[in-house]
């Protein structure tokens, strides 16, 4: 006699293909990051309710404005990231941004029209303005708060005492810097592929280089970077270099934007955003910990708030406290992800 097993009956295509569709979502969530998920929802609530609010918000024309306004802090912003990453930080970026607008301004001037050498020479001095950070951090040992704190007011005196406390040249007879005010490609500003590039090339280096490695390494534990060989001094003096360069650009930026050199209007503040987007991006302000993208997307995040506030006609005052409370809230909640305990209270 012949014994028959009956098989399970195969499971259904469906029920295996309908796991798959279930489980897309996590994996997308995952792949993008808890941060960066709750930041892309509140862009999308924001953008939402001014939407709401008034029917001009979401137009071609206001997300433009929104791109070009946010670039200048989106380039500050970014490096600002890595200066954190490496577990310092530096208050300075928006001064030198001031700095290096009145001297390329003055520089093309007094080169008959050199748009490069007005350039070069900003950069140049970013690169003072960042080793001069550096040196006083790491042979001064100074604290990178208090240090840069003093130079954000230093170098907003250098600016004022380069310009005499008013605007500077007139460069929007130079085509290179009509192309960088006004200039698009493939319909974006040129400002917003300027902050596309830096973006870019600074995530690389973050997350695809072994000098990205050490300065996460730095900032996660600098006792252990130092025990492995790791150079500090040279990585923290080269860090804030690399924030006097991208400030520079910046203040190019702001030169073309106003077609002057400007020693405070338009870099008044800029500090406070680029800090504001890299904690909210989601980098530790202990170091160790952040990227780019988090960065970019709070970036436009506050873009988008600060001009829905301004299309409904909120006092610009009210704005500034909106951003303090922002900071706020993204320090408190970096604390609590990391079970860090309160000032004061028992643990």
């Amino acid at each position: 006699m012949t014994t028959t097993t009956d098989a399970p009956p195969p499971m259904p295509a469906t029920s295996a293909g309908g796991a798959h569709v279930r489980a897309l979502p996590r994996r997308v969530a995952g792949a993008v990051g808890a941060q960066n998920t709750s930041l892309i929802g509140a862009l999308i609530v924001v953008v939402g309710t001014f939407t709401w609010l008034d029917d001009g918000y979401l137009t071609r024309a206001n997300m433009t404005v929104i791109g070009d306004t946010v670039a200048v802090t989106g380039l500050l912003a970014v490096v600002q990231t890595v200066v954190i990453v490496c577990g310092a930080l530096d208050i300075s970026v928006g001064s030198q941004a001031g700095v290096a607008s009145v001297v390329s301004a003055m520089a093309f001037t007094s080169t008959d029209g050199n748009a490069a050498l007005g350039i070069l020479a900003a950069i140049g001095v970013g690169i003072a303005a960042g080793v001069v950070n550096g040196i006083v951090i790491v042979y001064g040992r100074v604290n990178p708060v208090i240090a840069t704190l003093a130079t954000l007011a230093a170098y907003k005196g250098v600016a004022q005492l380069l310009a005499g406390g008013r605007a500077q040249g007139y460069v929007l007879g130079d085509d290179f810097f009509i192309f960088v005010a006004r200039g698009k490609i493939l319909g974006l500003s040129v400002q917003i592929w300027t902050l596309a590039v830096v973006a870019v090339a600074v995530h690389v280096l973050l997350k695809y280089t072994d000098i990205g490695r050490n300065i996460y390494a730095i900032g996660g534990n600098d006792t252990a970077a130092r025990l492995a060989g790791i150079n500090i001094n040279k990585y923290l003096v080269s860090v804030y270099a690399l924030a006097g360069v991208v400030a520079a650009i910046a203040g190019v930026i702001l030169t073309a934007r106003t077609g002057s050199g400007q020693p405070t209007s338009g870099s008044e503040g800029l500090e406070l955003k680029a800090i504001t987007a890299a904690a909210l991006g989601g980098c530790a302000l202990k170091g160790g910990k952040g990227g780019v993208g988090g960065t970019l997307l709070a970036v436009f995040l506050l873009g988008a708030l600060e001009n829905g506030l301004n299309v409904v006609g909120v006092n610009s005052f009210w704005q500034n406290v909106a951003q303090g409370a922002l900071l706020v809230v993204a320090v408190v909640i970096q604390q609590r992800r990391n079970g860090e305990r309160a000032v004061g209270l028992p643990t």
